[in-house]
This record gives structure tokens, C-alpha cells and sequence, in this order.
């Protein structure tokens, strides 16, 4: 068993220590893609507990940036995507059947970057993914989102 050393860098001015507080090894130690993930699974707890039947056959992803391209001139986005002006933050990806014609199930997409680009504290995402998936749940059970969060706005 080998004890790594960690030494503490400085900035270039001398004002602070930089890089992680804990090291990666210990338990504690999450990157912002995990503390992202469990912020995701904190705000979809609520919901799949209410709607837990009709969630049965639905996942949750969530990806780094968005793979689609949408103009910047569109100002109707399809319902299955909920977007902040031309950003989408979020999709409903129906289910259907692969390229190598295996069946898929029905999923919603979260995209980490621009939802946390537009937050600055944990509360405030916290309050945003329950926003993003209110409105995705919505969606995908064809109902109102007032129907699934009362206190909803958008």
C-alpha cells in the first residue's frame, strides 16, 4: 500500500489553494457530473413516487451538451423539448426501436451543461430540474403540468 502525498498548489498571485479540497480517493469526493446525477435523482424522487405506475417503463439520461440543432429563429420547439430560448434543456425521446431493430423504452434526457450554466447555487438547480422535469413527466403522461407539480411555473 503506497500513501500518496497531496501538495497543496497555489494560484499564480499567491491567494489560495487550487485544485480539489478532499483528494479523489476519499469517500466524500464527488465530480460535478455525480453531484449532478444525485440533484437529478432528488428531483425526480417526488415524481416517481406520485406517478410511479405510469413511470414504470420510463429512464432518465442525462447528457453533457445537447445533440440537436435548433436555429435561433424557431419559436415554436416541439412539445417534446423544453428548451430556454433556443437551448434545450431537457427531451422526451419516445420509445421505439434501435438501428439494430431491438425494441427501446421511452426516455427522458437531461443536458447537464446549460442547466447548470443558468444556475449559480444548488437550491437554484435543485429548483430547475424540478421545473425541467415536471414539464417532461408532464409530456410523456399527456397531462398538464399543473396536474403533476401545482405550483408550477415556466
Amino acid at each position: 500500500m503506497t500513501i500518496r502525498h497531496i501538495r497543496p498548489f497555489r494560484n499564480r498571485h499567491g491567494r489560495g489553494s487550487r485544485g480539489p479540497l478532499l483528494p479523489t480517493a476519499a469517500p466524500r469526493h464527488r465530480s460535478r457530473r455525480q453531484s449532478f446525477d444525485i440533484a437529478v435523482l432528488e428531483a425526480y424522487g417526488p415524481i416517481l413516487h406520485r406517478f410511479a405506475p405510469q413511470l414504470s417503463g420510463l429512464d432518465i439520461a442525462v447528457d453533457t451538451v445537447p445533440r440537436m440543432r435548433l436555429r435561433a429563429d424557431m419559436t415554436v420547439l416541439p412539445d417534446e423539448i423544453i428548451a430556454d430560448g433556443p437551448v434545450p434543456l431537457g427531451r422526451v425521446i419516445p420509445a421505439g426501436i434501435d438501428p439494430e431493430g431491438r425494441p427501446t423504452r421511452a426516455r427522458l434526457v437531461l443536458f447537464r451543461m446549460p442547466i447548470e450554466q443558468r444556475t449559480e447555487t444548488t437550491h437554484e438547480r435543485q429548483e430547475l430540474l424540478t421545473t425541467i422535469l415536471t414539464a417532461l413527466v408532464a409530456n410523456y403522461l399527456n397531462l398538464d403540468p399543473s396536474d403533476i407539480d401545482p405550483d408550477f411555473q415556466w
